[in-house]
């Protein structure tokens, strides 16, 4: 029999992952028939990034943070790319005009999301069990904690694919749940739970908007050629999608995302699910993203 607090813990994932259900199956037009706003979005680069794959970002008052992705394991082989030798990631901490300041090795795997907050740096991990969640990392790289996303199983609560830090509290996209994720960082328990729409085939990063929370979509695609990148807006306090950005054709690929006054900025990794490497002709470079 179980104990009352993992009974309410069980209770309490049961019912929110049932309210994502519920959201995923969500039509394009709401009940009251009122579209849902849309408009297009293009891509300019600002400036290339540290050599290797940056798939994360934030931006803080001292600079641009970028996080590094690297390949091992099955996912070397899946990308067929030799295995990397040193399994740290990079957190870099970059100018506005792309000058290198400040690297922090960590020990995140497949970085996919990062934040600056509260001291720490939280890094996002991909990786398979048990090295997914999230890296709490101080800036001069000593290892905090090693946390799995709330409401899952204890060794395995999925991987992080955004990240951003906003009033004290950490938010996350979870892949698991297929929702963004507020998480109060003292108790590491998660507070509010904001469910994805079914209108993309996949999620890559969150942004903090003024009350909203941009989040990057993509569609299942097999090169850049074919790709629909994108942008879903959502209420951070009802939940509600706001808002749908479609990139014009040739547009650079985003995974990582920040605003920054004012404007979205991004980063190509130049690795893609389905996708030849380096496919995109933007590989490697932090971009801004003009709602048009």
């Amino acid at each position: 029999m179980l104990r009352k607090r993992e009974f309410l813990i069980t209770s309490i994932s049961l019912m929110l992952t049932a309210t994502a259900a519920r959201s995923a199956s969500t039509p394009t037009v709401p009940d009251n028939k009122v579209p849902i706003p849309r408009r297009k979005a293009r891509t300019k680069v600002l400036f290339h990034t540290p050599p290797g794959l940056p798939n994360a970002l934030t931006a803080t008052p001292e600079g641009l943070w970028i996080g590094e992705q690297k390949m091992s394991g099955a996912l070397a082989k899946q990308y067929n790319v030799p295995d990397a030798t040193d399994l740290r990631e990079a957190a870099w901490l970059v100018d506005w005009n792309g000058k290198l300041l400040k690297t922090v090795m960590t020990l995140s795997r497949n970085t996919s999301g990062m934040a600056v907050g509260g001291g720490y740096i939280w890094m996002g991990a991909e990786f398979a069990a048990p090295y997914d969640g999230i890296y709490q990392t101080t800036f001069d790289g000593k290892l905090v904690a090693q946390r799995q996303v709330p409401l899952g199983p204890a060794e395995d609560g999925g991987g992080v694919h955004g990240a951003l830090w906003q009033d004290g509290k950490l938010w996350l996209l979870a892949n698991r749940l297929h929702a963004i994720m507020r998480i109060d960082v003292a108790s590491w328990t998660a507070d509010f739970l904001i469910p994805l729409s079914n209108l993309a085939d996949r999620y890559h990063a969150i942004a903090w908007d003024n009350g909203a929370i941009w989040a990057v979509t993509g569609n299942n695609s097999k090169s850049f050629k074919e790709a629909t990148p994108g942008l879903h807006k959502y209420d951070a306090t009802s939940g509600k999608l706001l808002e749908i950005v479609d990139f014009v054709p040739g547009s650079a690929d985003p995974h990582g995302l920040t605003m920054h006054n004012g404007n979205l900025v991004s980063c190509d990794a130049g690795i893609h699910p389905g996708w030849p490497n380096n496919d995109s002709p933007f590989h490697g470079t932090v971009f801004e993203i003009e709602l048009i």
